[in-house]
């Protein structure tokens, strides 16, 4: 695949870089995130360092993420619990 170069603006700063084609949305959609959620910590908090900004959203989506994996292994878990279940009563029912 062939990569791009784009540059995504996140707090007034340019960052060029290269991505893949299929990734380019996301990572524009990443940086939007990032720029909605810098917005929303100086309005609420009325902070205007950028460095404290971006600390803040930093800390929330690790937040948002642990939170995530967590939900995930739960999940991961009652999937892994059916399956044996399920052949438990296959294995039962052949014999």
């Amino acid at each position: 695949m062939e990569d791009l170069s784009i540059k995504i603006k996140i707090a007034d700063r340019e960052y060029p870089m290269k991505v893949k084609r299929h990734e380019e949305e996301r990572v524009r959609a990443a940086g939007k995130l990032i720029n909605d959620k810098l917005k929303h910590y100086r309005e609420q908090f009325g902070i205007d360092d950028k460095q404290d900004l971006l600390a803040m959203v930093a800390f929330d989506c690790l937040v948002q993420k642990q939170a995530s994996d967590e939900t995930h292994q739960v999940a991961d878990q009652t999937v892994i619990e059916k399956v044996n279940h399920l052949n438990n009563l296959v294995s039962q029912a052949i014999l």
